[in-house]
């Protein structure tokens, strides 16, 4: 695909338009009336808020034949990518995959998020891409720029917020999905849901394997989760949930530096407890949550060379407590009032393999931060909706931040909708940072804070009885203070804050109904960045997917372009261009069974996205989804 043929993409879209749909169907979920909790945490309609807010849902998420969330999402989010090595898997360290980046920035900078509490290593302050399972999410919904109003540190270039599932109909139903395919590649998954009366209850288990697509590149992974839930009265309603992860990883290295015996040994996990309270005019939640993790990690060796002398090990931590109420005192008015206190940090050593030796601890230690959150909204006319407010955030060992923001969404006609925002983002130091002891780590306890800078607008349509759906986007982002290793005093290179960036970038979605079984939806990407290179920022970034349902058989086909992105910085500067064509066709004989045969990389391109890490070329599954 030629650059000038992205061209095709929008032109494509905006050109249905013009077309008169020849079905009447309900209209999808994803319009102007689309309903999210990630902006100001109730449930509110997503385009009377200022936040450019993506949502992936169930269907979208089961379509895209991915057992891992952050797969799914890296074709659905405009400007979103992940990193990728191996046909399942992401690993660890520093040759891992699984980090993302959005709108050219990268690091820790975007925070995970389920059901609204954070999720990342206590110590070395990033998420686990391996720990997040399709099989217990409802939807996704990710905000695209700074969230850190409402959800802190990690969140200064945006959130992931994962809606976990929940039985709300009377009675039981259960699923169930087995996927095999190459390179021995299986897929399991399970879940079940029950509600009786006041009682609501929900399990999902799923197990991934394969040897990988290269020699000594093997993954596996087990994820469970539980949710119950009680309905106190009219008025209460509790629930409480727990998740598990365990998984195993073997990395060969880069294809030019093979390693042996790097293993990696998982567990994560997390738990909540939540009391919400509705009312006619306000409604609120008050919940506990608490995140571990053990890591057993074995760097391996070269071929040839002596074994690893030591394991990495490390037990983190990450808890805490959210209280917010949300108040609609009068007509078109909300006031979203709420107090974070979390907890994070643990203990990483050096778990000598001669017995004789004593560990050599790097870090052991814990910070708390507090924080308190006012977020007014107020709607004019029916028409202009206001939104502003601020956060001001105490850490242990930097102080006191402050976080505003400000936006408005305004509707001219009725399938119309503009936003503007100018939002600010920060990252605390994590605790690797700060206090690693690591002769490779440079820590720094003097470290303050990242912060950005987003300003955005947006204009979102739809025609043709809505059954059209566009929205583009622009943005510019700007950040300072940004944490990077200082290499003129010797080694380690000790981190100071002196980083900058400044990124531009416009964002294109549309959706088509042509059909009320046919559709067409897409979405593309430009960023331009004014600073050095970075790592797994498209120049360019699109995505087209088509479904077409005929009887008892469904087709579906995407293609992913992915130009001008660096791979690889410094001496060895590489960049990459590729396209990706995938399939997928299912029948269903009945009611509660569907049999489907999916290809992934159709036309066999050979491509990199880790530099040294080749990526699989045509991959084939096949398998079943049952529903009782």
């Amino acid at each position: 695909m030629t650059r000038n043929t992205l061209l095709l993409i929008p032109v494509l879209c905006l050109s249905a338009a013009a077309g008169r749909a020849q079905d009447t169907t309900a209209v999808d979920g994803r319009r102007l009336n689309e309903v999210v909790v990630t902006a100001n945490r109730t449930e509110v309609n997503r385009h009377n808020v200022p936040m450019i807010i993506s949502v992936v849902g169930k269907e979208e998420l089961r379509q895209s034949g991915e057992s891992n969330i952050l797969s799914a999402l890296s074709q659905r989010v405009p400007g979103l990518f992940v990193t990728e090595r191996n046909i399942a898997g992401f690993g660890v360290g520093s040759r891992g995959a699984g980090g993302m980046t959005l709108r050219g920035v990268g690091g820790d900078r975007m925070l995970i998020l389920i059901d609204g509490h954070p999720q990342y290593m206590g110590v070395m302050g990033h998420a686990l891409a391996d720990a997040y399972a399709v099989s217990n999410i409802e939807k996704v919904e990710v905000v695209r720029g700074p969230a850190s109003i409402l959800y802190g540190s990690n969140a200064m270039n945006g959130a992931i917020n994962m809606i976990t599932r929940r039985h709300d109909a009377d009675g039981w139903s259960a699923d169930a999905s087995l996927m095999y395919g190459s390179y021995n590649t299986q897929k399991h998954a399970f879940s079940a849901g029950q509600k009786k009366g006041r009682f609501d209850a929900f399990v999902a288990v799923s197990q991934d394997r394969t040897d990988g697509n290269r020699a000594h590149s093997a993954f596996s992974a087990t994820n469970g989760y539980a949710k119950v839930g009680y309905r106190i009265s009219n008025h209460f309603r509790a629930w409480a949930d727990v998740n598990l992860a365990s998984y195993g990883i073997e990395d060969p290295g880069a294809d030019t530096e093979l390693y042996v015996d790097c293993l990696a040994e998982i567990l994560r996990g997390v738990a909540s407890v939540t009391l919400e309270n509705r009312y006619g005019s306000t409604d609120g939640a008050f919940k506990f949550f608490y995140n571990f993790g053990d890591h057993k990690i074995n760097d391996g060796h070269k071929e040839g060379y002596p074994l690893s002398l030591f394991y990495f090990r490390s037990n983190d931590h990450n808890y805490g407590v959210n209280w917010y109420q949300i108040f609609r005192p009068f007509r078109g008015n909300m006031v979203t009032a709420g107090v974070d206190f979390k907890n994070f940090g643990g203990r990483a050593w050096n778990d000598y393999i001669a017995p004789a030796t004593p560990d050599v601890v790097e870090t052991d230690t814990s910070l708390y931060e507090a924080a308190g959150y006012l977020l007014v909204q107020q709607m004019l006319f029916d028409r202009l909706t206001l939104n502003a407010g601020a956060r001001f955030e105490h850490n242990q060992q930097f102080g006191n931040e402050w976080i505003p923001q400000a936006g408005l969404s305004y509707r001219p006609f009725r399938h119309t909708v503009l936003k503007a925002a100018a939002s600010k983002g920060f990252r605390s130091p994590n605790m690797q940072e700060l206090f690693y002891k690591a002769a490779w780590a440079g820590h720094n306890p003097e470290l303050k804070p990242e912060r950005m800078t987003n300003y955005e607008i947006s204009v979102g349509q739809d025609f043709c009885d809505r059954r059209v759906s566009v929205e583009l986007t622009g943005f510019i982002s700007e950040g300072s203070n940004l944490i990077e290793a200082d290499r003129s005093h010797g080694y380690p290179p000790t981190n100071y804050n002196t980083g900058s960036f400044l990124n531009k970038g416009v964002e294109f979605t549309c959706y088509w109904q042509a059909f009320s079984n046919f559709t067409l939806q897409g979405n593309y990407a430009y960023l331009y960045m004014m600073d050095a290179p970075i790592l797994y920022a498209p120049k360019h970034q699109a995505f087209l997917a088509a479904s077409y349902r005929w009887q008892k058989w469904s087709f579906n086909a995407n293609y992913k372009f992915v130009d001008d992105m660096y791979i690889s910085t410094g001496s060895s500067e590489l960049t990459d261009t590729y396209g990706l064509l995938d399939a997928r066709i299912s029948f269903r004989p009945t009611a509660w069974l569907d049999v489907f045969v999916k290809g992934n990389n159709l036309t066999g391109r050979d491509y990199q996205i880790v530099s040294g890490y080749p990526m699989p070329g045509t991959t084939v599954f096949g398998g079943i989804n049952i529903s009782l």
